[in-house]
């Protein structure tokens, strides 16, 4: 019952991972603020919620039974490294893609109304990311898996930079864009990664902690993140300029 369960919510996650996957790319290399900017960008939006949620499901009956939920791996690796790996690192990046999709959606939705953003949903998922960072490395540390550390890193450094705009009195101009691109075109790099990474463990279990599987999407990732940040900061730099002349 609990494999039937499992592979139910592995298959949903696919589904909802490869539809996130895919919309992804219509407003990174699109037309930006256009009607399927928008369209494609909520799609991404709400796959991405599901799919986190899918992977931290999956992560809770992995730490209950983990030999049970990954028969496969029985005999190549032992229950501390599946609740390891495919418990605490799954729950930690799960949490991780909702909260980066569910902040990135309420930046470009409130937009200079800046206040909004701090509802107790946005706000408990920032200190919820904190403690479950923590745990991934700790647990990663008692396994002897120095990628979850490296995990650990990339989620305290989202909950302080998100909770470091939320706090501002006043954030600079553009800056909810740059939220908005920083934090979902992250929950892009966190599903690919998810494809590549974790998705390989049904054929080469051994490629899971490959670093060159992490590192890819993420290299992709923040190189879109800072070309797509660099033009924010064009347009209003060049706004201003017009402005002043106006004036």
């Amino acid at each position: 019952m609990v494999l039937f369960l499992f592979h139910a919510l592995v298959a949903a996650h696919i589904v909802t991972g490869s539809i996130g996957a895919i919309a992804f790319w219509v407003p990174v290399i699109g037309r930006k603020g256009g009607v399927n900017h928008a369209r494609w960008g909520k799609i991404f939006t709400f796959a991405l919620l599901i799919t986190g949620c899918l992977a931290m499901i999956m992560s809770l009956l992995t730490l209950a039974a983990p030999i049970e939920t990954h028969p496969h791996l029985e005999g190549r690796f032992d229950e501390a490294f599946i609740r390891g790996i495919f418990g605490w690192m799954m729950l930690m990046t799960g949490l991780l893609t909702v909260n980066l999709a569910w902040y990135g959606w309420l930046s470009i939705r409130n937009k200079r109304r800046h206040e909004l953003n701090r509802t107790r949903l946005n706000l408990f998922l920032q200190y919820a990311l904190i403690p479950a960072s923590l745990n991934c490395a700790w647990q990663g540390w008692m396994i002897g898996q120095p990628l979850m550390i490296g995990i650990c890193m990339v989620g305290l450094a989202t909950a302080a930079t998100n909770l470091w705009f939320l706090m501002a009195r006043e954030p600079g101009p553009g800056s909810w864009i740059k939220e908005h691109i920083k934090a979902l075109v992250g929950a892009g790099i966190s599903v690919y990664t998810a494809f590549m990474a974790f998705g390989s463990v049904r054929i080469f279990p051994e490629l899971a902690l490959n670093p060159f599987m992490w590192a890819v999407p993420l290299v992709v990732g923040v190189s879109l993140i800072i070309w797509h940040r660099r033009v924010v900061d064009r347009q209003f730099a060049g706004r201003s300029r017009r402005l002043s002349a106006a004036t």
